[in-house]
């Protein structure tokens, strides 16, 4: 047994209480008085309410800030189909990102089923209880099919991180990276190596950032996805291009940008030397990824690094992105997480990354400093900030796309809740 897994394993089972998370009332039933409030016969009077017009749910439940989050165990992390109940320990660390970061209750939900249709019947039937929907490790292609048919069946925002989470907070990196080397996203040529959720979302979002699809070439475990190439799932499809490149050291030679959502090593020192200057390596695959971090520094000196490692510059972390985005969403109510919702969460974050770095950052890091360019490029997870930047910009985008039951007016004071909701967090 390694050392990280024995600290992880005596983590989950500190001080006789398994696991990471655990419900706690938020009001009191200390009395006989109390009891006939909270149960019967006191509870029947919201009953009826919420009965009467269902969006008193939000008021006398907690429906508003409780959030889903769902798995069938199918793609566990880089672990892959481990079953449903190995699932478990994942989702609980998700319900504490969500509740340490965003102050947003969860329910895991571990479901032992793989069919995709009845995995649709299962969280739809249950999702009157939350007010947002987090599917989680879900395998593609699947997982697409299963989003988009909670989408159109559940009022509530519905959300698969493993597709959209890693999107988000690269596009924030690549806006960033492409202005520290001063690229023009329309003329940015993209090699994305990897075809699966994560992979197909990210390169949906590099579109919308302005990325020609001319210019992204798209790889899946048998080489470059091109036009005229049997055997594509819809999804693949989409992003085929009119090539003659056929290889990923074909695709990244001259390429500005390097999106890895694969497996470790498959780039090489070698394809990174025939990329063009300034290349921007994003290499996801965890634990290990695309290309080590000081291989890429030995193989180019120019080269801005990313990866899904805390411990090496760049970390691009989900963390950034699904509790202020659910944060935003639920706060006006929305019925859904619109296109325009995450590209307000990347752009938040984008503008975040260039503002002077708190004290409570360089304390979370050792002491470390940091400040806008190669090196820091997307903000870190334990900025205070991230909250008021995002979940801001996620609920106005919300208001102005249509999708927010409860709109909000005061924006300073929406983002002043934020501050104040959180401050027990950073103290």
């Amino acid at each position: 047994m390694d050392n990280l897994e024995k600290r992880a394993l005596a983590y989950h089972e500190a001080d006789g209480v398994p696991g990471k998370i655990s419900v706690v009332p938020t009001k009191p039933c200390r009395t006989a008085d109390d009891l006939a409030l909270a149960y019967t016969p006191g509870v029947a009077k919201p009953v009826l309410k919420i009965e009467e017009d269902p969006e008193n749910a939000y008021k006398y439940t907690a429906k508003g800030n409780l959030v889903a989050v769902i798995s069938n165990g199918t793609a566990i992390l880089g672990l892959g189909d481990r079953g449903a109940l190995a699932s478990k320990p994942v989702m609980e660390g998700k319900g504490v990102l969500f509740k340490r970061f965003a102050d947003i209750d969860v329910f895991d939900i571990e479901i032992d089923e793989k069919d995709p249709e009845k995995v649709i019947d299962i969280v739809a039937a249950i999702a009157p209880t939350f007010g947002g929907i987090n599917l989680e490790d879900i395998k593609g292609p699947e997982c697409f099919r299963i989003e988009k048919a909670l989408i159109e069946r559940c009022p509530i925002p519905v959300f698969h991180d493993d597709q959209h989470g890693t999107a988000i907070i690269a596009t924030a990196g690549l806006m960033n990276a492409a202005e520290i080397t001063g690229r023009n996203l329309k003329e940015t040529k993209v090699v994305v190596n990897g075809a699966g959720a994560a992979g197909i979302s990210c390169a949906r979002m590099f579109l919308m950032a302005g990325v020609r699809k001319e210019n992204l070439i798209m790889l899946d475990s048998h080489g470059v996805i091109y036009e005229g190439r049997e055997g594509l799932t819809p999804e693949k499809a989409e992003f085929a291009v009119a090539t003659d490149k056929r290889t990923l050291a074909e695709a990244v030679a001259g390429a500005d940008v390097f999106m890895g959502l694969s497996v470790k090593g498959v780039l090489t020192g070698d394809m990174l030397r025939t990329m063009a200057d300034d290349p921007i390596v994003f290499a996801m695959a965890n634990p290990d990824p695309e290309i080590t971090y000081g291989d890429a520094m030995a193989a180019r000196s120019d080269v801005i690094m990313a990866t899904g490692r805390s411990d090496y510059p760049n970390q691009i972390n989900n963390v950034l992105g699904f509790p202020f985005i659910f944060r935003g969403a639920l706060d006006v109510r929305a019925s859904r997480i619109t296109e325009n919702m995450k590209m307000a969460a990347a752009k938040a974050l984008s503008a975040l990354a260039k503002e002077s770095v708190p004290v409570e950052v360089k304390r979370a890091y050792g002491g470390r400093d940091f400040s806008f360019g190669r090196e820091y490029i997307v903000p870190k997870p334990f900025d205070p900030r991230v909250i008021e930047y995002e979940a801001v910009a996620v609920a106005k985008a919300a208001v102005s796309d249509g999708v927010a039951r409860f709109p909000i007016s005061d924006w300073d004071a929406y983002r002043e809740s934020l501050r104040k909701r959180m401050e027990h967090y950073w103290k």
